[in-house]
């Protein structure tokens, strides 16, 4: 019997319950979490040593899109792709998405069926077995604290495009607490701009209430990956950054809202990221 045998996704509410009842926290620190987090264990192992004869990257990232279809049928969490025909068919592109649970990673490596980097804050670097295997497969690491180093970071990226690497990246910085797309840094626009590359506008729904901040307990729930039309920065220079954050901003928060159940925050709840990308 797995977990889907005992929790069915499209049977739940999609709102997440407080408090939370017994069963699923019996089961998230019984069952689900320990499987999760040993899957990832075995699936980050399995990248480094794919990543001793991996010269392009191609086998590790094939083993992270497995580690993450992996974790989304553990929690029991189905993801849909919405808009997948906006996706772009050729060349790279900057690919943003709101952020606001671990799981929005596993989402984004199952759902988009292409190689891609991330950039992530530098502190997963430490993390064992995730920071390892980011480390290893060519993952950029960001630090928000160090705006200088944070242009390093952001150039590398630009590089990574400019050789036809296609990013992906949380414009937040870090995961909004409050479940609402936060503030926006510009690092996605710099990159875009740079490199000539479009901005592809991407929300992810259903995280939140799956696995919001500070709780180890799954609430399995459908989730859903939804596309925005690309952005196009050819004509733009650097002084458009700010113009084309407010832009991506704007496009993830429609999508977001179009399809989450849930309405956007008043004035006085209005969100903040927990950290920034310049």
């Amino acid at each position: 019997m797995t977990s889907r045998d005992l929790i069915q996704p499209e049977t739940l509410p999609l709102t997440r319950p407080d408090p939370l009842p017994v069963r699923y926290r019996v089961l998230s620190n019984v069952v689900w979490a320990p499987v999760f987090f040993t899957g990832t264990a075995v699936f980050g192992s399995l990248s480094l040593l794919a990543s001793l004869v991996d010269k392009d990257g191609r086998k590790q990232h094939r083993i992270a899109q497995a580690w993450a279809s992996f974790g989304l049928w553990i929690a029991s969490s189905p993801v849909t792709v919405i808009g997948a025909e906006n996706l772009p068919t050729a060349g790279p592109a900057v690919y943003a998405a709101n952020h606001v649970s671990y799981m929005d990673t596993p989402v984004l490596f199952s759902a988009l069926r292409f190689q891609f980097r991330i950039l992530a804050k530098q502190g997963l670097w430490k993390v064992p077995f995730i920071g390892w295997h980011l480390d290893r497969s060519g993952q950029i690491p960001v630090n928000t604290d160090n705006p200088k180093a944070s242009i390093s970071s952001l150039l590398v990226g630009v590089r990574a495009l400019k050789a036809g690497m296609p990013l992906v990246v949380f414009p937040e910085g870090g995961r909004a607490l409050s479940g609402h797309p936060g503030a926006f840094a510009s690092g996605p626009a710099y990159m875009a701009v740079r490199a000539q590359v479009p901005l592809v506008p991407m929300a992810i729904v259903g995280t939140y209430e799956l696995l919001p901040m500070h709780t180890r307990h799954f609430f399995p729930r459908p989730l859903a990956l939804v596309v925005g039309k690309p952005i196009a920065t050819t004509g733009y220079s650097t002084k458009g950054i700010e113009e084309l954050t407010e832009r991506l901003s704007g496009e993830i928060s429609r999508l977001y809202y179009a399809h989450a159940n849930r309405q956007p925050p008043t004035a006085q709840e209005e969100p903040q990221a927990t950290s920034h990308i310049p």
